[in-house]
């Protein structure tokens, strides 16, 4: 997976400074962000502490993994469902 080429603790500083009441475009400008990824950051972290956010990114790891442990497992036994002749 693409890894972003901010930290949480820049994109919590960008936010920080848009809370402060400096303008969005003028925060895209100054740190060569598109306004989308702006409004996408102000959405998914807005209101969250750095604590809340890697909390967050520890849940969305452990989600992930606990997907692809489901999808091994069903693969398995629709695997083993063939093999045994069951339909």
């Amino acid at each position: 997976m693409k890894k972003g080429r901010f930290t949480e603790a820049q994109i919590m500083a960008v936010l920080r400074q848009a809370e402060g009441g400096v303008p969005g475009p003028e925060l895209c400008r100054e740190h060569s962000i598109s306004t989308a990824s702006f409004y996408k950051w102000r959405a998914k972290y807005g209101g969250m502490d750095a604590s809340m956010m890697s909390q967050m990114k520890a849940l969305e790891e452990e989600n992930r993994r606990l997907k692809r442990m489901y999808a091994d497992l069903s693969m398995q036994a629709d695997l083993l469902k063939e093999a045994l002749g069951k339909k």
